[in-house]
């Protein structure tokens, strides 16, 4: 007997031996005298053959096995299976923890399941076979993401802050207020921006990360609620093509060695600019697929050249006093086109930003721009967006870091949950996600936000505005 556990996608080389495993009771078929029984582990699924002592198993229970790898008979081959070929005889079993009855169906995709459920039951739901391969891949997405950068293109992994400042950036903050200085309030990052950008400052050039991103924004199916996560990415001493092309080699070669059914339509990926796109498309995010029926095609492009400034509205007050014609198309540190620069005066709505947008599919999952690195010209941007003298203080920090020798540089941020939704043709990002909010802004399994007790505001200075 080896002792040692066996993982079920070991078995094939284990005929003739006695093997220890240990898994969740996948289905249970009871024939009188022999009960066959599909036990599955993290690697895999594989049928045991037993006796009437097994009839007590249920559906998820918890159990070791003991036993001897056997060949199938021929004509009872699985070619479904990976080891279809091969079953375990079982000498012995311990039952380790009794499962009672699922809330819901572990068989099939789980989609046709009321999402809150599913949300709920979410450690059940990742079971699911669609569910545990999806959050696999995403794992493997991430790690021939960071192999690449490190080891291929030289790039540093640095973490930044969770708790930060509040700054006019694009959304509503998560606010945290500060215990040891009541009255003050942490912001959850919407995104590095600044810290990317104070990392080159510093001299390191090629920096990334996976970034935790945070943002009150409603959610949509290809927009989760509240957080999610990016591949943040900033480069000093370059130009908008050299982002460009290493986001296309990288994807282009995790896509042939990750996803080998999938094709790419077309090589080297289109660059389209954001006028032709909406003159010829009707959208900044073009779908480009020959055929979108086609599952396993995959339609890149980069929309360039988009608009610096767009006509400021209602919408865009949070950008500045709400007084200003103008608000930022991509954000505030977008640069403008070396050969608009003149028009930054007269005409700014004429004016192209180095902004790129990644779009697959017909969805945006990614962006980035050179920055500005010209402490003069960001100060005319805040001007023309309307910026008062309070709001451009929240942002003294970068602009004096850019009085102490700062490289040109640039970056981009594709959304992880967004372009591996795309990849795997899911209908929403939350079924790329291990433990997703809801639309309504809850989290799985934890019944988050809840209440807070009298003692915890008091601490805080918090007092709580009758409704």
């Amino acid at each position: 007997m080896d002792k040692k556990r066996t993982l079920i996608k070991e078995l094939a080389e284990k005929v003739g031996k006695k093997v220890v495993l240990y898994g969740w009771v996948d289905s249970v078929r009871d024939h009188g005298k022999v009960v066959f029984i599909d036990l599955r582990d993290r690697s895999g699924l594989v049928q045991l053959v037993g006796k009437e002592e097994l009839k007590g198993l249920g559906m998820e229970d918890v159990v070791e096995i003991r036993g001897l790898v056997k060949k199938r008979p021929e004509k009872l081959v699985n070619p479904n299976l990976f080891t279809g070929k091969v079953e375990v005889e079982v000498e012995k079993h311990l039952l380790l923890n009794k499962a009672k009855e699922l809330p819901l169906p572990l068989s099939g995709d789980g989609l046709d399941i009321e999402e809150k459920v599913r949300i709920k039951y979410r450690y059940l739901d990742l079971r699911r076979k669609r569910m545990a391969s999806n959050i696999r891949l995403r794992s493997k997405v991430v790690q021939f993401i960071r192999n690449w950068l490190i080891e291929k293109e030289d790039f540093v992994e640095i973490e930044t802050p969770i708790l930060t400042k509040t700054t006019p950036e694009g959304a509503r903050d998560f606010l945290v207020p500060a215990r040891l200085q009541p009255g003050k309030f942490y912001a959850l990052p919407q995104s590095p921006q600044q810290y990317k950008q104070l990392l080159m400052v510093a001299g390191f050039e090629r920096y990334f990360q996976m970034a935790r991103c945070f943002r009150d924004e409603d959610a949509r199916a290809d927009r989760a609620y509240g957080e999610f996560t990016q591949l943040d990415l900033e480069m000093s001493f370059v130009e908008q093509n050299d982002i460009l092309e290493l986001i296309e080699e990288m994807f282009t070669k995790m896509i042939e060695t990750l996803f080998p059914e999938k094709k790419i339509s077309k090589s080297p990926w289109p660059r389209i600019s954001h006028k032709e796109a909406m003159s010829k498309y009707g959208s900044d995010k073009p779908d480009l697929r020959k055929n979108k029926k086609d599952k396993d095609e995959l339609a890149f492009a980069w929309i360039i050249d988009f608009p610096l400034f767009v006509a400021q509205s209602k919408e865009d007050f949070f950008h500045g006093s709400g007084k200003a014609k103008f608000a930022p198309s991509h954000h505030m540190f977008t640069a403008p086109h070396p050969e608009d620069l003149k028009l930054l005066e007269k005409n700014p709505l004429r004016v192209r930003g180095l902004q790129h947008d990644l779009v697959l599919n017909g969805f945006e999952v990614g962006g980035g721009s050179i920055r500005i690195s010209d402490p003069r010209i960001q100060e005319k941007v805040f001007e023309l967006i309307g910026f008062s003298k309070k709001q451009k203080e929240q942002f003294a920090h970068l602009l004096e870091a850019f009085t102490y020798g700062v490289p040109p540089h640039g970056g981009i941020a594709p959304g992880i949950d967004r372009l591996l939704m795309v990849i795997l043709g899911e209908p929403s990002l939350r079924e790329v996600m291990a433990f997703p909010t809801t639309t309504s802004g809850k989290t799985s399994i934890m019944d988050a936000p809840s209440s807070a007790s009298k003692k915890q505001l008091s601490e805080l200075g918090i007092k709580l505005a009758k409704k």
